[in-house]
């Protein structure tokens, strides 16, 4: 089970962290992500960390602006986004993936979890 946390609204400019705690003893074992769904758009990949934290993948849009990072003894993964735009606004979603490598498919990622919504403000 994914639980997130750390949604709101936020102005233009501003910035949010993004929090997913995991239940699985083995999450360490698991490639992390996130995804979001604007409004009235298809679901699209945001980010996503190796089981060590060597390797992250970010889709083009939040490249510079998004970090993902996980900590692994405390079962949690981050979402740190700054520079907000307004076309951030989202459900943003934790997933965890089944496969060994990074992959942005969206079928590769098995388990989801309830999702948190961002707001940024014009």
């Amino acid at each position: 089970q994914l639980v997130e946390s750390g949604g709101g609204l936020v102005q233009t400019g501003g910035s949010l962290r993004l929090s997913c705690l995991s239940s699985a003893r083995t999450f360490s074992s698991y490639i992390m992500g996130w995804f979001r769904q604007a409004p009235g758009k298809e679901r699209e990949f945001v980010a996503a960390i190796n089981r060590n934290s060597f390797s992250t993948s970010y889709a083009d849009s939040v490249k510079g602006r998004f970090t993902i990072s996980r900590d692994n003894a405390k079962n949690t993964v981050y979402l740190q986004m700054d520079s907000l735009k307004p076309e951030d606004t989202a459900v943003y979603y934790c997933v965890r993936s089944r496969n060994n490598r990074i992959l942005h498919s969206s079928d590769v990622y098995d388990v989801w979890g309830q999702g948190t919504l961002v707001t940024v403000s014009s």
